[in-house]
């Protein structure tokens, strides 16, 4: 069964709408769906696209390691680098400063990444790891200008106040100079009209609209301009995507790939009432959503949804397609979404190693007579060794929801070997034995 074909959820009166679940999809934190709980990761419930902005409450939050403790009182935002002024700004110098505010689809660069065949590791998010926030702060360019950032300047590296775990590199990550200056780039020190939240970036958030998540680094203490390209781990090592198509399950070459940046257009389905079909959909850097497409007969025909809500550059835009849900059958319900750049959703998505910015014809399956299978949570008991080499880092959750073979848990295992896990050589089939168990 394909990814693809997994996309079956919602309950909704009779009819039964069925994703098949993990683990980690049945233990729920305030409706949010937890793919860990150390560090904690989660993803909103479908059920929250019908809100045109996120609540924070209902928004997903993807941490690599604990989440820091700030004092703001003693807290400093330090620019330096090829610089004519090197700047220490406090909360209150920013927020001295004019303010901006920007209304901006959030989105994880993995989301979607279960639904990608043959399947790869990393959290298996579905739909939800993404939200569109209304993000308040001081424009990034207007920092810069009062640094004097010098000729030459090529990016900007950002570092947060999180602290790396064990011999974990440091999450540092940069943007282009052009994006940088982009008046919707900011500093944020508001989200959705209140404090950022410490889990979303407290004091501070780089906002880079029509970016994936990955470059809206959290709690930002320093910012460094920068004359060459950032040769930091988390720029050379993580967050690639192949430069040119790869066929599935292809090893990729590191000086094959390129860094993940703009967002793809993408649209979510959902059953909204018995009547109306609901959804939203997003684009990246440059671009607004044109139109979204439905079909109710597996593409065999296409008729336009009617957009709704506001539509700004960079938020999403709701849509809604009425269709009376049938008596009987099993029907698969398509979308697609369309940006102003003529960029339009692929019926098969371009696969990549890490499972990066999915964004397939959305589908929804609706049959009224499965149910959801009762899911074996029984599992072996762990060798010896198994907290120390794996859970120093993040709690056995994150284990269970993988779906690999044996060869590509061996892949992940010397990964994380290379990480610093400690896993003494005489234990790794061992270990194998025991991932490979509780995660299939």
């Amino acid at each position: 069964m394909s990814g693809i074909e997994r996309r079956r959820f919602l309950w909704m009166a009779a009819a039964v709408l069925v994703r098949p679940q993990r683990a980690a999809d049945l233990v729920k934190r305030s409706d949010m769906i937890v793919r860990s709980r150390r560090p904690e990761d989660l993803e909103m419930p479908i059920e929250g696209f019908t809100d045109f902005i996120t609540p924070i409450d209902r928004f997903f939050v993807r941490t690599h390691v604990t989440a820091p403790s700030v004092d703001v009182s003693t807290w400093r935002l330090r620019l330096e680098g090829n610089v004519s002024s090197p700047l220490a700004l406090s909360i209150d110098d920013l927020r001295s400063m004019p303010s901006s505010e920007v209304v901006a689809v959030l989105e994880c660069a993995g989301n979607g990444r279960s639904f990608y065949e043959p399947p790869m590791p990393g959290l298996q998010w579905t739909d939800g790891a993404v939200g569109n926030g209304r993000w308040r702060g001081v424009r990034l360019a207007d920092v810069l200008k009062r640094a004097g950032v010098k000729a030459g300047t090529v990016e900007i590296l950002f570092d947060g106040a999180d602290v790396p775990i064990g011999t974990m590199q440091d999450f540092q990550r940069s943007i282009p100079l052009e994006k940088a200056l982009h008046p919707a780039t900011l500093l944020a020190y508001e989200m959705n009209g209140q404090t950022l939240p410490a889990k979303h970036g407290f004091p501070l958030r780089v906002i880079v609209p029509g970016w994936a998540g990955n470059s809206w680094i959290k709690w930002v203490t320093s910012i460094r301009v920068l004359t060459e390209p950032s040769t930091g781990f988390w720029m050379k090592n993580a967050y690639l995507r192949p430069a040119n198509p790869v066929p599935p399950g292809a090893a990729v070459s590191a000086d094959a790939m390129i860094p993940v940046t703009s967002l793809r257009v993408k649209s979510v389905i959902f059953i909204g009432s018995p009547s109306v079909i609901r959804g939203a959909a997003w684009t990246g850097d440059g671009a607004r959503i044109k139109n979204v497409d439905v079909s109710t007969d597996r593409g065999r025909t296409w008729k336009p949804a009617r957009l709704t809500g506001p539509a700004t550059p960079f938020g999403w835009r709701q849509w809604e397609f009425p269709w009376t849900l049938p008596a009987e059958g099993y029907y698969t319900l398509l979308a697609r979404a369309r940006d102003s750049s003529g960029d339009v959703q692929p019926v098969v998505p371009e696969w990549n190693p890490s499972g990066y910015l999915w964004n397939s014809v959305a589908r929804l399956d609706v049959d009224r007579t499965i149910r959801p299978a009762a899911i074996d949570r029984s599992a072996p008991p762990p060798p010896a060794f198994f907290r120390e080499a794996c859970l120093r880092c993040h709690d056995d959750d994150v284990i269970r929801q993988q779906r690999l073979t044996r060869a590509q848990w061996g892949r992940e295992l010397d990964k994380m070997i290379g990480w610093g896990a400690r896993v003494e050589p005489a234990d790794r089939e061992a270990l194998l034995d025991y991932l490979l168990s509780i995660s299939r």
